[in-house]
């Protein structure tokens, strides 16, 4: 198989509001009452890196990465994407 389309769909550039680019790398999935949540790591930040959680919106009939802005959604989102990546360490 081709490396290349084996990796590449799991890389996306995403371009934030001041039009500065960002290679992020997919993690996990997550469907959680009733919202869809995709976990990142940017491809950029190789010493320390830090997950980034995004909410999933359709907008004009495209799917849409969105920030989450309220603090207790994202520590929930948070916490259940580490509960995923570390239940195979218990």
């Amino acid at each position: 198989m081709d490396d290349e389309k084996q990796f590449g769909d799991d890389f996306y550039t995403i371009t934030d509001e001041e039009g500065n680019e960002y290679e992020i790398e997919h993690l996990d999935t997550l469907e959680m009452d009733g919202e869809i949540y995709m976990s990142f790591l940017p491809v950029d930040e190789v010493d320390d890196p830090e997950m980034v959680i995004f909410k999933v919106v359709e907008e004009n009939g495209e799917e849409l990465f969105a920030t989450i802005d309220d603090d207790a959604e994202l520590e929930r989102v948070y916490e259940e994407f580490m509960n995923r990546l570390f239940e195979d360490d218990d």
